[in-house]
């Protein structure tokens, strides 16, 4: 009796320790590319400013939608992600801004300064793909808009 006691207590870590595993290996097709259209690197912006997302090679869709090939877009802002990082769920807070509803584009109301900006595909779970599906970092300095008057 002890032992079946012991396996039903072990059983929901099991469970939890496999699904957790399975998120962190969303397969992605090696060709996979994100970006982003419309800025380039060293763009001068005045703020609120539109920011559209690009991806090739997958699709977007909204979390939790599980289908192959998809994820949905994460903007960073003036962070990166590397190593350890894309093992984990991508954080959720002002440096890293989650479109979990499959939004394509946003518009950024930032102050002036320099910042860097770079998107990353989560999986259904907020998880980078592997191999992590990353736009190149694109460098924009924000501008305080002089015809604000």
């Amino acid at each position: 009796m002890m032992k079946i006691t012991i396996s039903f207590l072990f059983l929901p870590v099991f469970l939890l320790l496999s699904d957790d595993a399975s998120a962190q290996n969303t397969p992605a097709p090696a060709e996979a590319e994100a970006y982003i259209v419309n800025l380039k690197d060293g763009d001068i912006v005045n703020s609120p400013f539109k920011v559209v997302f690009g991806l090739s090679g997958m699709g977007v869709a909204p979390a939790g939608t599980e289908k192959e090939n998809t994820g949905h877009h994460h903007l960073l802002i003036n962070s990166l992600l590397e190593g350890e990082d894309l093992r984990q769920p991508i954080p959720k807070d002002a440096k890293h801004i989650h479109f979990g509803g499959g939004q394509t584009e946003t518009i950024l109301s930032l102050d002036p300064g320099k910042y860097s900006l770079q998107l990353i595909l989560g999986d259904k779970n907020h998880y980078p793909h592997v191999p992590p599906i990353l736009s190149q970092v694109v460098h924009v300095t924000v501008i305080a808009d002089t015809d604000a008057d």
